[in-house]
């Protein structure tokens, strides 16, 4: 089964954005094994951003491929995810690294490292709603790949 991490700079405050990610990352247990990692954002200063993609390198799985979520990346539908994940699966990968900034962003030197740089949209959403987007995104990829009916 796939292993999957997400790794986020940033504690979720508002219960319902709390509620949505525990949804999500209930239903994603019958298609891998996920784990959320909350990395504590670093104080508006220079220097942050490398502060926290040090964090993330050391709670990175061995092995695993890496994609760094960004406004800059690769924009992708829902099913050229699921053909990549499944790809990713095929090719004998079995563990997954999603990353999601804080609200600065990430570290430009993390984002070169990541295998995949992918964006959800070029418009601006709260960067909390980022980690819901991205777990129903996870949902609705892997949901794909098992023939589910929750993506019509």
């Amino acid at each position: 089964m796939l292993q999957m991490r997400l790794i986020c700079v940033g504690k979720l405050k508002e219960r319902f954005y709390q509620d949505a990610c525990r949804e999500y990352q209930k239903r994603l247990g019958a298609f891998c094994r996920l784990e959320i990692l909350q990395l504590d954002e670093e104080s508006d200063r220079p220097g942050a951003l490398e502060k926290e993609a040090e964090r993330i390198r050391a709670a990175l799985l061995p092995g695993s491929f890496v994609i760094a979520m960004c406004v800059e990346g690769k924009g992708m539908s829902s099913e050229a995810l699921a053909e990549k994940l499944g790809q990713l699966q095929t090719g004998g990968v079995s563990r997954v690294c999603v990353l999601i900034g804080s609200s600065r962003g990430l570290d430009e030197g993390l984002k070169r490292e990541a295998a995949l740089r992918l964006s959800m949209s070029p418009m601006t959403f709260p960067h909390h709603l980022a980690r819901v987007m991205t777990l129903e995104q996870l949902y609705r990829a892997l949901s794909i790949l098992s023939g589910g009916k929750y993506h019509k």
